[in-house]
């Protein structure tokens, strides 16, 4: 069985489909299906646009060409960031697998130099408000520059016209960049995007049961808990990609535990809830979490009523 898997043309999004892609060969293989996987390459817009992505109004720019091209038959199935997939269903889909994550904290990547050493005033460029809003809780002296483009254009601008960069370490492990880190930082200190370094796998609905059986291998029960969790709080809470909102949970011995963070834009003030229950709870405990916050004024620190 020969199939399609329909990608973003970005260096990251084909290294992690080149590795999905023979993830999924050898757990098939393995179990007595044959198949080989051949990337189909899809342009969106949020790869062709110059302007900022930041804005409810851009929610899934990254995925919404991709996921046409699988509906129109193109590929047979298809791979996105998690973090990029807006939290409502998508007629005709239906999102198969969510393999073993990656590692979900954001790094600091400044020619060596952790955030404590930066000069006062430092200035760390990132194209996310959640991002920038805790840059800013934890350094309230530096200048936060919104800046976009690929990993290796943002890395290229570290020392010329930034002083740093804030990128997802599981993008620079995939793009094989990791020696680029200056600092990973801790959970607590900055919380990251609900699903960042997760991958999701999706399907037609209608697809065929053997394309089905093949792709549902690659499923991770513990991954798909924890980021079911985190999506659930981001659906509740309404935050979108342009509120300062972080998510992040972990399953231990059957149990999981969610920390939810609102921060306002400003970067003064911050809200954080920590949930934990069984991991079969996974979507009542995001919404118990998003609720608690919502109860504490979390609308206000996003900019509602």
């Amino acid at each position: 069985m020969i199939l399609k898997l329909g990608t973003r043309g970005s260096a990251l999004a084909r290294a992690q489909s080149t590795a999905l892609a023979a993830a999924l060969t050898s757990v098939a293989r393995a179990k007595g299906i044959d198949i080989d996987v051949e990337l189909h390459i899809v342009s969106t817009h949020g790869d062709r646009t110059t302007g900022s992505l930041v804005g409810n109004d851009n929610a899934g720019v990254f995925v919404t060409a991709v996921r046409e091209a699988l509906l129109a038959g193109e590929c047979d199935l298809v791979v996105h960031s998690l973090k990029d997939i807006p939290v409502g269903p998508y007629e005709g889909i239906t999102l198969a697998a969510i393999p073993v994550r990656e590692d979900s904290r954001d790094a600091l990547c400044a020619n060596g130099a952790r955030l404590a050493d930066l000069r006062e005033g430092a200035r760390i460029g990132t194209g996310s408000p959640r991002r920038a809003a805790q840059l800013i809780m934890l350094r309230p002296d530096l200048e936060v520059v919104p800046i976009r483009g690929n990993v290796d254009t943002r890395l290229a601008m570290v020392g010329d016209s930034v002083d740093g960069v804030v990128l997802a370490v599981a993008g620079l492990k995939r793009l094989g960049r990791h020696d680029d880190v200056s600092e990973i930082f801790a959970y607590d200190a900055m919380v990251p995007a609900p699903g960042q370094g997760a991958l999701a796998v999706e399907i037609r609905s209608d697809a065929d049961a053997d394309l089905m059986r093949a792709v549902t291998l690659l499923n991770d029960p513990e991954s798909r808990a924890a980021t079911v969790a985190e999506r659930e709080a981001l659906r509740v809470l309404e935050a979108g990609c342009s509120a300062p909102m972080g998510a992040h949970a972990v399953v231990e011995n059957g149990y999981l535990r969610l920390t939810v963070r609102v921060t306002n834009a400003a970067g003064t003030l911050h809200l954080s809830e920590t949930t934990r229950g069984p991991v079969a709870d996974a979507a009542r405990l995001g919404m118990i979490s998003a609720h608690s916050l919502l109860g504490r004024g979390a609308g206000r620190l996003m900019g509602r009523p």
